[in-house]
């Protein structure tokens, strides 16, 4: 049934980012049009300074793509056939992609049911002596156990795609592995106008050699010691973000004040509501409820002006790219439940309280 209302939902909102923020955004891109420097410019330099620092590290590494940070990432610590990595089924592709990439072994290991993020008694469970890398999925915008994951010995590559300004333990995320790495997907919590990735770590010698895969492996010009990809960041994107980057905190703060909305409004419905691990700071990427009525309560709210996406919607052990892998129904029970009765609400710092509200009063229809 659909109930009247004049209120409109977007489940996302860059326009509305830009809108805030378009002279400086305009006259940062005029100023790296005037200048003509187009590859790993001055703005480049500058942001991966400043991202580094924000992440508490002391090197940072642009990139075309988070997806590209994750494949550089291990291609860094010399990761490829014979070896194994361990990551989560219930995330994006990009951190099993990547080992695939380089040829090495996928292991999936199972989440916890509440936090959606590794499980480490499962991690634990599946190290070997080929096991080269964990990378923990710091899904949402909240950290995963990354005291108890560093304690198995094997070095932790982050993936900290959703999760820009969380912090674990008071320690910002992606500071803490050996290596970190981030997206600049245009709807990420920082956001570029296009694609973008970054690597930041503490350690010198990797960044060095991060810096020479992502240009074909150069560190002089038309001398190539390894073999590398084409992957850097863009100056027009870095200028962008560069400009975006102070407003980070500010941002974050709004997505977690539209989270304790949530809370509050939703109380005492038959949902399971995002729960923050103790020594975590959440910046809601996602805000994502669980519901045994999910597709119902999905359909319910597209009705009346709410759309919504669910992330996500097939765990990664069962999609078809991986069915020679020898993956089923039932291997990671957690993982599995948590797909089917997941929904993400809209969440983004431009959301209004009153869009907010409406959300609020449709799911509380739905189950009055």
């Amino acid at each position: 049934m659909r109930l009247f209302s004049r209120v409109n939902v977007p489940f996302l909102n860059p326009a509305a980012q830009f809108a805030a923020l378009r002279t400086d955004i305009l006259a940062a891109v005029e100023g790296v049009l005037a200048k003509g420097h187009y590859i790993l410019g001055p703005n480049v330099a500058a942001f991966e300074r400043e991202v580094a620092a924000f992440c508490g590290a002391k090197f940072g590494i642009g990139v075309n793509s988070g997806s590209d940070a994750l494949t550089l990432a291990l291609k860094a610590l010399g990761i490829g056939p014979g070896d194994e990595v361990i990551t989560t089924p219930f995330t994006y592709i990009a951190p099993s992609e990547s080992i695939h990439q380089l040829g090495a072994q996928i292991v999936f290991a199972d989440i916890d049911p509440r936090r959606f993020t590794l499980d480490p008694a499962e991690v634990a469970r599946l190290v070997t002596p080929r096991t080269k890398a964990i990378i923990p999925v710091h899904l949402f915008g909240q950290a995963a156990p990354l005291d108890e994951l560093a304690k198995l010995g094997v070095p932790l590559v982050e993936d900290c795609a959703q999760a820009i300004g969380a912090t674990f333990q008071g320690r910002p995320v992606a500071g803490q592995g050996v290596l970190g790495c981030l997206s600049f997907y245009p709807t990420k919590n920082l956001g570029a106008c296009g694609d973008g990735g970054m690597v930041v770590t503490n350690d010198e010698a990797l960044a060095k050699r991060l810096k020479m895969l992502r240009v074909h492996g150069i560190e002089r010009r038309y001398f190539h010691d390894i073999h590398g990809y084409n992957s850097r960041l863009d100056e027009l994107q870095a200028a962008i973000l560069r400009v975006k980057l102070p407003h980070l905190a500010g941002w974050n703060a709004r997505r977690a004040a539209l989270a304790a909305r949530y809370d509050a409004g939703l109380a005492g419905l038959p949902l399971d509501l995002p729960t923050v691990g103790v020594g975590n700071s959440h910046i809601y990427h996602v805000y994502a409820v669980l519901s045994d009525r999910r597709d119902a309560l999905q359909a319910h709210l597209a009705a009346n002006g709410v759309p919504t996406i669910i992330y996500y919607p097939q765990p990664m052990h069962l999609q078809q790219c991986y069915a020679d892998q020898g993956w089923k129904a039932g291997d990671f029970p957690v993982a599995e439940a948590v797909s089917r009765r997941i929904l993400p609400l809209p969440m983004y710092p431009e959301l209004t309280d009153e869009q907010a509200d409406h959300v609020i009063a449709q799911i509380r229809a739905f189950f009055a």
